[in-house]
């Protein structure tokens, strides 16, 4: 069984990472066509060469690499499972020992050890890299990381009231630009505001320190509602310390998908919304499909199974690899279609990511229950 199980599994990764780095080079080398249109431009006295656009478009891979692990794992998989089949190893396998269920554990195994790497690239590798891409395109060509038409807004509840807080763009080293601040009372009345031009967030001690600073505080004569009259105290500062619990990358997910974040910080960002009842309800189906994602490697392997009990013919392996190939592609297609009806319909967010990865695995143990006792 150990020598059947390395045959399987050097194959089948064989497969899956030859399909791989041919989807990557597809992908770095249309990167690299679209980077070519900033090639030769200025920013100050640097000049972006194509060096600076192979760097940034290598940074890129991991992304790539954490969305298509899923459907390499399927392609290889079918690939291999099918020409077992047509070459009748399988048959041999069968006969020497390997049941049903062997197999079955024998793919899971193999599919669960790609689940560890879809989690270590989406989750670490990725994004890291990316930041570093970013870092690299301010660098040379001065680009922000995060824009919108009216930046990002976010609110935190205080122990005298809200904040309601935008931020015009994220640049990609990290500096906030265009920061305004506003705080209302518990009766709903503004009690202050700060404009900022830049400013940096310190994570390690819960604050921003804002450049150009400067701050409107209005104090009321009593506690009415009504009262409208108010005193107004005004104040500038060169840099100022404003605590806040708000991060850098809950900003990033309050303009851009959050698809982008870490399953972590996503998480603590749902919280923050939740705290301060705004709706959490797409980054709450983000999540989970982020944390089912990984586990999509499992159902791929398993719909790839039931290959290798088929009888081919001469020549007609290549039409079952590709109806496997349009079974996953649908999967993701459905994937994506339960993600917007469920934001739409308000869904539970859990069953709204996990619906597609039961219904296929269902099937695909449907199918390899079938063709097992059939044949």
């Amino acid at each position: 069984m150990k020598t059947l199980r390395t045959l399987i599994y050097r194959d089948t990764i064989s497969a899956i990472g030859f399909v791989a780095l041919a989807f990557l080079a597809m992908f770095f080398f249309f990167d690299l066509l679209d980077e070519m249109g900033d090639v030769g431009r200025k920013f100050g006295d640097v000049t972006y060469t194509v060096w600076h656009a192979l760097l940034a478009v290598t940074f890129g891979l991991p992304k790539h690499l954490y969305e298509l692990l899923p459907i390499a794992v399927l392609i290889g998989s079918i690939f291999v499972m099918a020409r077992f089949a047509q070459s009748s190893e399988f048959t041999i396998m069968r006969t020497s020992g390997l049941g049903p269920w062997m197999a079955l554990r024998t793919m899971l195994v193999l599919g669960a050890g790609f689940v560890v790497l879809t989690v270590a690239v989406g989750d670490y590798i990725a994004p890291a890299a990316e930041r570093w891409a970013l870092v690299a395109k301010a660098k040379y060509l001065g680009q922000t990381s995060t824009t919108g038409s009216t930046g990002a807004w976010l609110k935190e509840k205080t122990k005298d009231g809200t904040l309601a807080v935008n931020v015009r763009a994220v640049r990609a080293d990290g500096a906030l630009t265009g920061i305004r601040i506003f705080e209302f009372d518990r009766q709903g009345r503004m009690t202050l505001q700060l404009h900022a031009d830049q400013g940096q967030v310190q994570e390690e001690a819960d604050n921003w320190l804002l450049e150009n600073a400067r701050l409107t505080q209005l104090s009321y004569a009593s506690s009415t509602a009504n009262d409208s009259a108010a005193a107004v105290t005004k104040d500038s500062h060169a840099q100022l310390n404003w605590p806040t619990s708000i991060t850098s990358e809950m900003l990033i997910a309050a303009v851009h998908k959050p698809d982008r974040m870490p399953t972590l910080e996503l998480f603590q960002f749902i919280q923050h919304l939740k705290t301060n009842d705004q709706s959490a309800q797409k980054y709450e189906i983000e999540f989970w499909r982020k944390v089912f994602y990984p586990l999509s490697c499992l159902v791929m392997v398993v719909l790839a199974l039931p290959f290798a009990y088929l009888h081919f013919r001469s020549g007609g392996i290549a039409g079952y690899v590709f109806g496997g190939v349009m079974a996953g592609i649908s999967f993701f297609l459905l994937n994506n279609v339960f993600g917007y009806a469920g934001n739409l319909q308000n869904w539970s967010p859990m069953l709204t990511a996990a619906a597609p990865g039961l219904i296929y695995s269902l099937l695909s143990l449907g199918a390899f229950a079938w063709l097992v006792i059939r044949r």
